[in-house]
């Protein structure tokens, strides 16, 4: 049983001061050159931004949500995405882009930056590989803080992409599945993938813009989250959408639908807050509810004003007190 991660009586308003990373660059792990960032205090404690998609690549304001006098902030953009090279847009292989070679660039990541443990944080995508991360290497991991629970079971893929959200959001669904001829409409996702990783070039693109319009237009309950144009540049949708499909179609590269139930055993005395939207769309509360009730050590903190999205003023919020909390909590106990 872990101990408990105590309230904060002062609780952070907004998102900390701009900030400059004092060390960036291109770490190479394998043919991929992983572009990270390091902000905030260097004896602060270590916390790893775990960004979404797959293939959404870290953000600036990623640096804010931490304390930056109490912190060291490490950002990165997982294989094919962002600022690291190869890009997908221009580079279409890959073979060696899967759940294990990004937990195994983390590590890369870990020990180049000299850090013996480290609190990980992620949302969407980022709590997958975050949960898969910790499982692997959970002598590494201080703590976890974790967004919106996806686990890449085939009934969330096929909620959002197939059949479920779109109950929700039928006229944003419209021109997602508009783009597929009707004899392919009972598997979109099927679809979507040939257009994304076939051989003609604009229906790519087509595929890709679609289907990063649909994701990017439906992650809020607030109105477009922050940095929600991007969603609409070709480049960025290219890559975002033909890693996720990619990611997708062979169930996350994982042995089992079960891969994090399996696996709790190994990470159960690790604190862990579960921040998630009661509005979520993109991961339906479903999943987290399901993975607290597994892991009752976990604090699961439903927020009812809440949607996807980390820029959502409530799931914000919740994200800044957990963070200060956790970063409290670590910093007594060591």
């Amino acid at each position: 049983m872990t101990q408990a991660v105590k309230p904060l009586l002062k609780i952070p308003t907004g998102l900390y001061p701009e900030i400059t990373p004092f060390q960036m660059g291109h770490l190479a792990c394998g043919r991929h050159q992983i572009y990270y960032e390091v902000s905030g205090n260097p004896k602060g404690v270590p916390v790893i931004m775990v960004h979404g998609g797959p293939g959404g690549g870290s953000s600036p304001h990623f640096r804010r949500m931490f304390d930056p006098l109490k912190t060291k902030i490490i950002t990165f953009d997982q294989r094919g995405c962002g600022h690291s090279r190869p890009h997908v847009s221009k580079d279409r292989d890959l073979s060696d882009n899967k759940t294990s070679f990004l937990i195994s660039d983390m590590e890369s990541l870990r020990t180049f930056l000299n850090i013996d443990r480290w609190l990980v944080f992620g949302g969407s995508w980022g709590s997958t590989l975050s949960l898969a991360y910790a499982i692997e290497h959970p002598e590494r991991v201080l703590g976890l803080i974790l967004r919106g629970i996806f686990l890449v079971r085939r009934s969330e893929i096929e909620w959002f992409y197939q059949n479920g959200a779109s109950h929700i959001w039928p006229d944003l669904f419209e021109a997602y599945q508009g783009l597929i001829p009707l004899d392919q409409h009972h598997d979109l996702i099927e679809a979507y993938y040939q257009r994304l990783h076939g051989n003609d070039v604009a229906a790519a693109q087509e595929a890709a813009l679609a289907w990063s319009r649909w994701e990017g237009a439906t992650l809020s309950i607030d109105g477009p989250p922050m940095g929600a144009d991007k969603f609409h540049d070709p480049e960025f949708a290219l890559a975002f959408a033909r890693i996720e499909s990619w990611y997708f179609k062979h169930k996350g590269f994982f042995a089992s639908e079960d891969w994090a139930f399996e696996g709790l055993s190994r990470i159960d005395h690790i604190p862990t807050i579960i921040v998630q939207g009661r509005y979520d769309v993109v991961t339906p509360i479903k999943t987290a509810y399901e993975l607290h009730k597994a892991w009752p050590q976990s604090d699961l903190r439903v927020i009812l004003k809440g949607g996807h999205s980390s820029s959502d003023t409530e799931i914000l919020k919740a994200l800044l007190r957990a963070n200060a909390e956790m970063v409290e909590f670590i910093r007594n106990v060591k």
